[in-house]
């Protein structure tokens, strides 16, 4: 059996943190992704997602990404059912992200600038579009 879900999209909403009765913090956010295919005349569409984080991933997210900001997330589909107060029944399905990414530009990312140590790839502030320069001189190890 294979749950794989890998998405990237811009925050809907400011990320938000609990904790647990037991104290293991939750952080829940939705995403925007845009469809692949756009209709002739049509403006491009969106699929709105909700993901949740826990522990040092709840934190980290909390703590670095705001409303706006591209994010990668990793996980599976989850979903849930519960019943209310008043009997009614609810469902819910959701990305539990195990790993989160920085993405885009970072002059957009102005809660992003630093790491932790999160399975987070921070793309390097430089003017050459993530590249390191290699010595041409040098044998390449592959």
């Amino acid at each position: 059996m294979l749950n794989k879900v890998i998405l990237m999209g811009r925050l809907t909403r400011d990320p938000e943190l609990k904790y647990t009765p037991s104290n293991v913090a939750v952080c829940s956010f939705s995403i925007a992704v845009d469809r692949g295919y756009v209709k002739p005349g049509e403006q491009r569409q969106a699929d709105f997602i909700n993901i949740v984080t826990w522990r040092n991933t709840a934190e980290f997210v909390s703590k670095y990404f705001v409303k706006g900001q591209m994010i990668n997330v990793c996980g599976s589909l989850q979903t849930r059912t519960w019943d209310d107060a008043q009997g009614v029944k609810h469902y819910a399905t959701e990305v539990v992200a195990d790993e989160v990414n920085f993405c885009g530009d970072n002059r957009s990312n102005g809660a992003a600038q630093q790491g932790g140590n999160f399975e987070v790839n921070q793309e390097p502030a430089s003017n050459n579009n993530g590249f390191a320069p290699v010595d041409a001189d040098d044998d390449l190890p592959f």
